[in-house]
């Protein structure tokens, strides 16, 4: 059985997370907590698994992989049923192309250690940090929703059409974090309407962060009926 190496909060987990209920894979769960005792990605242990002190990190069999496309487009390949990626060479660079403004724009700007060095080394404050996070937040959403606006291929409850993709689980957990960081979402409702459409879907539910093994008891969600 594979194992995934993950954190409750982590929107790179959490995408790798949905990819695989949404394969219907089974893992064995180890949760990685980013900010106790000073971040156990940082331990040994878990740096000869994954040198960048980072999560996520799957394991299958004797191989180990790192980054949530690279395991995403790992699990694809493997794993090609259902599907990820729409067949059609055009669908499939549009559902990279919005995958990508999450995952290497958006994202990238806004995880934990460009927020500790924001306090850590340039002492800004939380409503400092805010503006920055809300900021790259607000870029990010403002093209997808262009994007999705003018695209053909949108015809449907989700980024491409009728069937889940993979830019749908790139979307959903930067929405998440939106929403931690108190950025209303209604200046965007192409993308508050297929977020929504998602976490009705059980992969969706069962990947949520108040939905794994190392989520705190206080932060747990009630049960909720699944779509699908």
């Amino acid at each position: 059985m594979m194992q995934l190496y993950s954190y409750y909060r982590s929107s790179a987990s959490y995408r790798v997370r949905i990819a695989l209920r949404h394969k219907g894979l089974e893992c064995d769960y180890h949760g990685i907590h980013l900010t106790k005792n000073g971040g156990e990605q940082h331990s040994a242990a878990y740096k000869a698994l994954n040198p960048q002190e980072l999560v996520p990190t799957l394991i299958d069999g004797n191989f180990t992989l790192t980054q949530s496309m690279a395991i995403m487009e790992y699990l694809e390949d493997k794993h090609p049923h259902p599907a990820l990626l729409p067949k059609d060479p055009e669908r499939r660079a549009y559902v990279r192309q919005l995958s990508l403004i999450s995952v290497a724009d958006m994202h990238p700007l806004n995880n934990l250690k460009v927020l500790n060095y924001l306090t850590n080394e340039l002492s800004a404050t939380q409503d400092q940090k805010t503006a920055w996070y809300h900021k790259w937040l607000i870029q990010g959403f403002n093209a997808m929703e262009a994007l999705l606006q003018r695209s053909d291929f949108r015809t449907g409850p989700y980024c491409c059409g009728d069937h889940v993709t993979m830019a749908d689980m790139c979307l959903v957990p930067q929405v998440y974090n939106a929403r931690r960081y108190e950025l209303a979402m209604d200046q965007w409702p192409l993308i508050t309407a297929i977020e929504q459409n998602c976490r009705k879907l059980k992969s969706f539910i069962d990947a949520a962060p108040e939905n794994q093994p190392d989520t705190p008891g206080d932060h747990r969600a009630p049960f909720q009926k699944a779509q699908g």
